[in-house]
């Protein structure tokens, strides 16, 4: 059901951090040799950066040098992989953190580098006191399992005021920006993604079909191809064999063909897009391009009342168990699943300054999508 069509939800989320539990799924486990620690960290009320410069000072080393794969909320209680160089695991076991504590270290061969996540669990409670229709969540789940969740970019992605995408087309028309290239990055990134989600909303609700001329991406492989037998691949759409994919726009991006890729090129002109190829990009600053599938399956998703449900309607609220991949955002899960969730970490606000907190962004591990690699990696 499109969000669009639901009335406004009385659920809210993240009232207390543990209402927004996370923990990183790690793409490798470390192998216990190498010059580089793996530290699994407990963070609460902390940004994933906050935490990153604590365990550079406690370590002696460079922040640069400590590595994760992916930043986790602050207003929540999340577990995450850390690599820092050349420390002994039983010397970081004893670091003493602010809202934070170490609870395993291992050695490994390489630094942690964005993107090195395999999934990140989630465990959110949604309090609330309107009934609950739980046969209609529940017709929700077994459709989200069966098609496929919109993956499209939550709120998140466009920074703290929202603005982080306009900001990125004024830079692209010649104004200055960022100094900082990494702010810059995460700028273009966010025009990036308010792109894709613009391609993704002309699509209406088809996010689990494929028409001809599509790149479709092969769940199992990631591998892309073009569309040309429109029956056999609404069939293998259908068994989530395959996935349409939208824009990352980019110079090296891969284009669709037909009818698809002039509904991009109307929403590229809709944004002011000069051609991909012709992209002028502030110094120090790559947009290569990739695709990105237009939805994503939830693992392992469950939802049962905070309260017994005994009689029904249920209330009370929801809790919601999930595993998402890299790159999705639980947010947008919620809104399929509910509708509209109020956010109470809003109304608490934030006390972190400076240009990274206004172009940060969590999701389920976020990443800039400036690369050729595919998002959901």
């Amino acid at each position: 059901m499109n969000t669009r069509d639901r009335p406004a939800s009385a659920f809210t989320m993240r009232s207390r951090p543990e209402d927004f539990v996370v923990i990183e799924e790690p793409l490798y486990p470390a192998s216990g040799e190498g010059k580089h620690t793996f530290t699994l960290v407990e963070k609460r009320g902390r940004t994933t950066e906050q935490v990153a410069r604590e365990l550079a000072r406690a370590a002696n080393v460079a922040a640069r040098d400590v590595g994760y794969a992916g930043r986790k909320d602050r207003h929540a209680v999340t577990q995450q992989w850390f690599s820092l160089p050349d420390v002994d695991p039983a010397r970081a076991m004893d670091f003493v953190l602010e809202g934070a504590r170490v609870l395993d270290a291992r050695r490994h061969g390489n630094k942690l580098r964005t993107g090195h996540l395999r999934a990140n669990c989630f465990e959110i409670a949604l309090r609330g006191e309107a009934p609950l229709d739980l046969d209609a969540i529940e017709q929700r789940v077994a459709e989200l399992l069966r098609r496929g969740m919109p993956n499209r970019y939550g709120d998140q992605r466009f920074g703290r005021e929202g603005d982080n995408a306009v900001r990125a087309r004024r830079m692209l028309a010649g104004e200055s920006g960022p100094r900082d290239r990494r702010a810059a990055r995460f700028l273009i990134s966010a025009l990036q993604s308010e792109v894709f989600n613009a391609v993704l909303a002309e699509r209406i609700d088809a996010h689990d079909r494929v028409e001809l001329g599509d790149l479709a991406r092969v769940e199992e492989s990631g591998g892309l191809f073009w569309v040309d037998d429109l029956e056999r691949d609404l069939a293998r759409a259908a068994d989530f064999e395959i996935s349409a994919t939208g824009p990352i726009f980019g110079r090296k991006m891969r284009r669709p063909s037909g009818a698809v890729a002039e509904l991009e090129q109307r929403v590229y002109d809709r944004f002011g897009l000069p051609p991909l190829g012709e992209l002028s990009l502030p110094r120090g600053v790559r947009a290569l391009g990739t695709r990105r599938p237009l939805r994503v399956r939830p693992r392992d998703l469950e939802v049962e009342p905070l309260l017994s449900a005994a009689a029904r309607p249920a209330t009370g609220g929801l809790r919601v168990r999930c595993t998402l991949p890299p790159g999705a955002y639980v947010t947008v899960l919620l809104e399929e699943l509910v509708g509209p969730v109020r956010d109470a970490s809003h109304a608490r606000g934030s006390t972190d300054t400076g240009e990274t907190a206004r172009v940060s962004s969590v999701e389920s591990g976020m990443r800039p999508e400036n690369e050729t690699e595919n998002p959901s990696g």
